[in-house]
């Protein structure tokens, strides 16, 4: 354009003295030419070739039958706590027990000197075996004075005498055996077993000490807590927990306590949900402040290596199975407070279809309501379509990966590279009847 400028000023300067008039039709011929150039380069280029349409990528929804599960945030109890003290006092002589361990019930953990009690169990014996001889004696002589009774020959005063020391010594035979019994239990007790079966603590007393015995000034020894099996306890919000009524009722016809629902546990270093339970308890009130309901799924145990108090996942199943379309989540937009899909029709043209979403399982999202299965939904290329354009869709099947997480997810387990796959590989060999 600046050359252009400068052109146009220069033939400026040739109109203002022409010599002769050949040489003005020449230079008003040359100028006519230059514009005509100028004009035609500035001309946009007629019949330009569209562009195609954008390249995107589809899916048909996978129809499967799936079951919801939440997920929840606890900790591990115990079902059974038990302090260890002593019932008698004594020196303690022997502590036959591994600290950490697992015990059985009536595995003996501390004994105490027991010669103090041996010598008192033998006082406390003969006294009895006394008691016996004495009453023989009484019964002999209340015997006789009925003999002498009925003959008249003495008098009602005497036998009755005899009769009251016949029963004195009966009484004094039963509190004797009675402090016998006593001096063989407090013999017995100093051997102290553990109460129940489960995971000893640390021992609170070492071998050489004076331990008290008695309700009030008992010396604790130990804990056990019990392992198997193990609680998990977690807090439900009121509206799963009004959804686990109603299944509860609807597939099991009892309620949340007794319907025994099937849950799924793992520890903060597990993964895949490996501990299998079910629901044994709900409370009995709900927390107006939170909103919440306290829930206890019991998970066996039987090898010890959940802990109580540790932190716990567990999931529970929010339904009974049920038919849905599935689609990768990636291809839900979400436009305000409402969720859509792209889909491309026979014409390859893309619409929106607004959907009502279901849970996430894996990679894939449940449609409840919008989408039909022979729906060509787009998964890739969402920035280049647009609904009312037209594309080039590129049909490919969901991954297989996306499958395989889908499986773990219905069956209550997350989805892990390489462990899913083979878990899912054991599933089909159990399945698979061997061959004759």
């Amino acid at each position: 354009m600046i050359r252009f400028d400068r052109s146009v000023q220069h033939l400026q300067g040739w109109f203002q003295e022409p010599k002769d008039w050949k040489n003005f039709v020449a230079r008003c011929a040359l100028v006519l030419l230059l514009v005509g150039a100028v004009v035609g380069c500035q001309k946009p280029a007629e019949n330009a070739a569209a562009p195609p349409p954008p390249k995107v990528t589809v899916s048909l929804p996978l129809q499967r039958e799936v079951t919801d599960w939440d997920q929840y945030t606890g900790h591990l109890q115990s079902p059974e706590t038990v302090n260890v003290s002593a019932r008698i006092s004594g020196f303690i002589e022997e502590a036959p027990f591994k600290e950490g361990a697992l015990v059985k019930k009536g595995d003996i953990l501390f004994v105490i000197d027991d010669r103090p009690y041996k010598a008192d169990l033998q006082n406390k014996e003969a006294t009895a075996q006394k008691d016996v001889a004495q009453l023989d004696l009484a019964r002999t002589q209340l015997d006789r004075y009925a003999d002498l009774l009925k003959k008249r020959t003495i008098s009602q005063q005497d036998y009755d005498t005899n009769k009251a020391t016949y029963e004195q010594s009966e009484a004094q035979l039963a509190a004797d055996k009675a402090a016998a019994e006593t001096a063989r239990l407090n013999l017995e007790w100093t051997r102290v077993t553990a109460p129940i079966a489960g995971r000893v603590s640390r021992m609170s007393v070492t071998p050489g000490n004076l331990v008290n015995g008695g309700a009030g000034q008992a010396t604790l020894l130990t804990t056990i807590v019990s392992v198997d099996p193990m609680y998990c306890y977690v807090p439900v919000p009121e509206r799963s927990f009004l959804r686990y009524q109603a299944y509860a009722a609807k597939v099991k016809g009892a309620s949340v306590r007794d319907a025994k629902i099937p849950c799924y546990l793992q520890l903060e270093n597990e993964v895949g949900f490996p501990h299998e339970g079910y629901v044994d308890f709900i409370d009995n009130s709900l927390d107006p402040g939170t909103g919440t309901i306290q829930l206890r799924g019991v998970v066996s145990n039987p090898d010890g290596a959940l802990t109580p108090g540790l932190f716990a996942v567990l999931r529970i199943t929010g339904s009974g199975p049920y038919q849905t379309l599935l689609v990768p989540d990636v291809a839900v937009g979400s436009e305000q407070n409402e969720r859509f899909l792209l889909v491309v029709g026979s014409d390859d043209v893309v619409a929106s279809r607004r959907v009502k979403l279901g849970g996430l399982f894996g990679k894939l999202r449940s449609i409840v309501e919008g989408l039909k299965p022979e729906d060509r939904v787009v998964v890739n290329g969402l920035q280049m379509a647009r609904p009312g354009q037209k594309v080039s869709p590129q049909e490919t099947p969901i991954p297989p990966e996306a499958v395989t997480a889908l499986d773990a997810a219905i069956n209550g387990m997350a989805y892990v590279p390489g462990l899913s796959e083979s878990l899912a590989a054991k599933s089909v060999e159990s399945k698979t009847p061997a061959k004759p």
